[in-house]
Order: structure tokens, then C-alpha cells, then sequence
């Protein structure tokens, strides 16, 4: 296999059922990843299996100009989760979706410069890569003309420290308005940073990011690929702190775990696109047989409460995540909202003297060989953080489980 990221890891999966997936010896690992952050209602959801079934011998791929009943229901449906914004289209991933947001933004502005997080992940792809300064910039020629980034706000690792946000915030955009030409698009964010460590905005934060954008005539588009569907605790993620961007991008949770992603926008952007003949003319665009996934997917987590679940069992997860905290050292923050959290390691004090970098690795490596499947990304200068974002569907007990295995590897890694 052509690796495409890193290496793949010693575990061969055969089957998966709800938070598990097992190999073909019976070996199961509790998956506290959701799969790549995606399968919100867990694996292999049987209303879920009954809707592909059926939209497979129904309607699966269409031209492209052709709308059917599922592709107009699954947006109708969205509109109404999320007010203000009743255009949508759908796609098909996230990088995908964020590429469609950044050339409806630079049509409609006439802008060309883009602005995002150092932090950032929006995708592998043009636009979306030039967007994404987490990773993948060097070695493959130069980013989109226009292409700016600020730090997003870390309390654990401020970059100035007794600077309040509002003041690194302002200083950034004074630092962008100097290089700018005059010509801004957009800002594209994600309210939580999952790539770049789990870093969360603080409340007030997208308010704030929203003026700055309306000062200089662009476009807030807000990435939700993680945090939307009630991840977070909330529908969106944004409505923590009541903002409602210009463009928001939904993929992963959107599919529970399938290629589908949504652009949703206001009235009066659509409306310039359709008279500047937006061209965003893809092979999968409004495909009925995802969406008739997507269309269900929304159905359970609002039938089924599934973000004020996020709420409360990411309050249980995160109290045990800060008891493993007060008996290692070595972790140094508990971080995020909702089933979307992340544990920050830090370089050892005493004894071997262990980085952090090594910490997390040895504890992730062992967690894996126990029964858990987690996730570390890089953050800082030395720290790794490690990622949990189970199902929304996790129990309680299988929470217990995960933190139980957790906390046996990391008493082996001591």
C-alpha cells in the first residue's frame, strides 16, 4: 500500500459493530475514535445498514443536474437545524466541501486571500490545503497567492503569556491587514481544533472573529467537520456562542462514517452566485444514496437526544480523563467539549526524563495492544495530544472501559 500520512497501525480489523471493531481472530478494540472522528452513531448502525439497502436498490447516483426527494429533504432538514442558512449543497468530503466555501467567497467578495488558523486542517486538496498550515506546506511548491494565517488561542500554551485573547486577536489581523493587499475573501475556522491538539475557541472568541471579518467586507466560514451534529454538546458547535457564520461546512459526522459533506449559506450568497454562474460542478454533487444517509443520521441524533448526551457523558469522560491527570505528571491539560476531547502530554520531570512526544507515543502504542483505540497528533513545540471522540452512542460502561484502559497503560508506560 502507498502510504499517504504516517504508518499504519498493527491492528487488521474484519468486522465492526457499534463502539467496537474486531479482527478475525475475535480480537476486539473499543474504538474511542469514532473511526477517522466520523462514525458518530458508531459502527455498522442498523438503521443506518437498512438505509444504505434500501437506497441502493432505489436510487443511487444520478446526473448531476437531476434533484430527487432525499437530496431535497436532507437539505431542507439542515436549513432548519441551522437558521439563517438555507442554501445548501452536498458533496461528497470535507476537503471538498471546504474547496466549494473558499471559491463561493472569493466569487462573491471578489477577493482572493484567505485566512486561517496556524493550527488548521481544512483538507488535502488546492484551496483547502493552502488553508491547512497543521501540515503538508513544505515540499510541494507554493500555496494559493493570498493565502494568510494567525494563531488560534491556546490557554495551556499561550503564545504571550498574560496577553488576553482579544489583544492576540487584534494584533493578528493588524499583522494580516499589513501584508493584505486589500483584497480579503474569507477567514475559515473550526471552532475546535482537532488536528492542531484540540485547541477550543473561547466563548466570545467567533464573536469577535466575526466582526473582524464584516470590517473588511469577508466571508466567516466555519468548518464543522468534527464539531457539528452534536458532538460538542450542541447542534453546531458555533451555537455555544450564538454565531452564525456566512458559510458552514459539514462533512464527517454528516455521514456517520460515509463520504458526505454539506455547504450551507444565506440567501443573499446564493443568490450571487447564481448571478456570477458559480461553477462547482462535481461527479457526486447532491447524490441521492448519501444523503438518503445523511437525511437519517440527522434523524437519529436529534430523535434520540444525542447532543445533550454529548454533554452530559463528555462530563463523565472528561472527570475521569482529570483523575488520570492528578496521578501522572506527565499529562498536562484535559481539554474540549462534549465527546470531542483531547489529553495534552508534557516532558517528564525526574527519572528517565522522558519527552513528551515519547510519552504519548509509548501510551497510545500500549493503549492499542490493551483494547483501545486512540489517537495522538502533535501540538507545540514538544507535546502530543492525545484525541478521544467516541461514538455519541457510547455508554456509559463502555466509557468506564475505555478509561479503565487507559489508565492500565499508562501504568505500564510509568
Amino acid at each position: 500500500m502507498l502510504k499517504f500520512g504516517g504508518d499504519f497501525v498493527p491492528f487488521v480489523p474484519a468486522r465492526a459493530e457499534g463502539s467496537f471493531v474486531y479482527d478475525e481472530a475475535g480480537r476486539r478494540v473499543l474504538d474511542f475514535t469514532s473511526g477517522q472522528m466520523s462514525a458518530i452513531l458508531g459502527h455498522c448502525h442498523p438503521e443506518i445498514v437498512a438505509t444504505v439497502r434500501s437506497a441502493a436498490g432505489t436510487l443511487d447516483h444520478l446526473f448531476s443536474s437531476m434533484l430527487c426527494r432525499p437530496v431535497v429533504d436532507l437539505a431542507e432538514a439542515l436549513a432548519i437545524t441551522m437558521p439563517g442558512l438555507p442554501r445548501v449543497m452536498l458533496l461528497s468530503t470535507g476537503g471538498e466541501a471546504n474547496e466549494a466555501a473558499i471559491k463561493i467567497a472569493k466569487l462573491v467578495t471578489g477577493g482572493w486571500e484567505v485566512i486561517g488558523f496556524a493550527q488548521s486542517w481544512h483538507g488535502m486538496t488546492g484551496a483547502a490545503a493552502s488553508a491547512t498550515y497543521k501540515a503538508g506546506r513544505r515540499g510541494y511548491g507554493p500555496a494559493a497567492v493570498g493565502s494568510f494565517a494567525i494563531p488560534a488561542p491556546n490557554a495551556f500554551r499561550p503564545r504571550f503569556p498574560g496577553v488576553s485573547w482579544q489583544a492576540e486577536l487584534n494584533d493578528a489581523f493588524a499583522l494580516v491587514d499589513r501584508q493584505s493587499t486589500g483584497n480579503p475573501a474569507a477567514f475559515i475556522a473550526e471552532p475546535i481544533l482537532s488536528s492542531g491538539g484540540i485547541i477550543e475557541l473561547p466563548e466570545g472568541y467567533l464573536r469577535a472573529l466575526k466582526a473582524k471579518c464584516e470590517e473588511r467586507g469577508m466571508l466567516l466560514i466555519l468548518d464543522e467537520a468534527q464539531t457539528g451534529l452534536g458532538r460538542t454538546g450542541h447542534m453546531y458547535a458555533c451555537q455555544r456562542d450564538g454565531v452564525v457564520p456566512d458559510i458552514m461546512v459539514l462533512s464527517k459526522t454528516l455521514g456517520a462514517g460515509l463520504p458526505l459533506s454539506a455547504v450551507l449559506t444565506t440567501d443573499a450568497i446564493s443568490t450571487a452566485c447564481d448571478e456570477r454562474d458559480l461553477l462547482f460542478y462535481t461527479t457526486h454533487v447532491n447524490d441521492p444514496l448519501p444523503a438518503s444517509v445523511g437525511l437519517k443520521v440527522l434523524e437519529i441524533v436529534e430523535r434520540d437526544g444525542l447532543a445533550e448526551r454529548a454533554a452530559v457523558l463528555g462530563a463523565r469522560l472528561k472527570d475521569g480523563l482529570r483523575a488520570l491527570q492528578s496521578r501522572y505528571r506527565w499529562i498536562g491539560d484535559v481539554r474540549g467539549r462534549g465527546l470531542l476531547l483531547g489529553l495534552e502530554f508534557i516532558d517528564e520531570e525526574g527519572g528517565e526524563r522522558r519527552s513528551a512526544a515519547a510519552l504519548s507515543d509509548a501510551v497510545t502504542d500500549r493503549a492499542l495492544e490493551l483494547g483501545l483505540s486512540a489517537n495522538i497528533v502533535r501540538a507545540g513545540a514538544s507535546g502530543g495530544v492525545m484525541r478521544i471522540a467516541p461514538p455519541l452512542l457510547v455508554t456509559q460502561a463502555e466509557l468506564d472501559l475505555g478509561l479503565e484502559l487507559l489508565a492500565a497503560a499508562m501504568r505500564d508506560v510509568a
